[in-house]
């Protein structure tokens, strides 16, 4: 049985290891770098729901952001209001349980991005294939920033989405 969260409990972004059942998703030759969060007690979303969440229903300015940090790191993005692409990132695969995005980089990055739902929330996982020391070096650079922002996207879709429960259920 699942645990029952209250009205008033906020869900909790946590950063784990990545799952290897989770890696094994990745269609990447070589993952150089990888990381996984967890969201927890939040509402029950297929994973296309959860992409819609965290990216497609961000604030327009943090979308902009998003897209023109992604342009600079050389990804070779579509269109970003394309209907088989999320903010430009092409749907590599889209199962029940799992979607996955891919993006690749003129400067030597090919990075993915892995939402899966899991029994009391969402994984979401980012995974990048370095293929040079130039992509090396700027990857290096950004890590924390990247994982500052995705925990902070993660967080605000979350009590995005426990906001919108309370309120349908209110």
């Amino acid at each position: 049985m699942a645990p029952t969260r209250q009205a008033n409990e906020a869900p909790t972004v946590t950063q784990i290891s990545l799952p290897s059942d989770a890696r094994a998703l990745s269609t990447l030759p070589r993952i150089d770098y990888e990381d996984a969060f967890v969201v927890s007690g939040t509402v029950e979303h297929t994973p296309r729901q959860w992409v819609r969440a965290v990216i497609d229903d961000a604030p327009p300015r943090v979308r902009a952001r998003l897209f023109v940090g992604w342009l600079s790191l050389g990804l070779k993005l579509g269109l970003p209001w394309s209907s088989d692409r999320v903010l430009g990132w092409r749907v590599a695969r889209s199962e029940p349980g799992w979607l996955l995005l891919t993006a690749s980089s003129w400067l030597g990055l090919r990075g993915e991005l892995l939402f899966r739902r899991e029994p009391h929330g969402l994984l979401f996982a980012t995974l990048v294939q370095q293929t040079n020391p130039v992509a090396r070096a700027v990857w290096a650079r950004i890590t924390d920033t990247h994982e500052h922002v995705v925990r902070s996207l993660l967080t605000h879709a979350a009590n995005r989405e426990q906001s919108a429960e309370i309120s349908a259920h209110s």
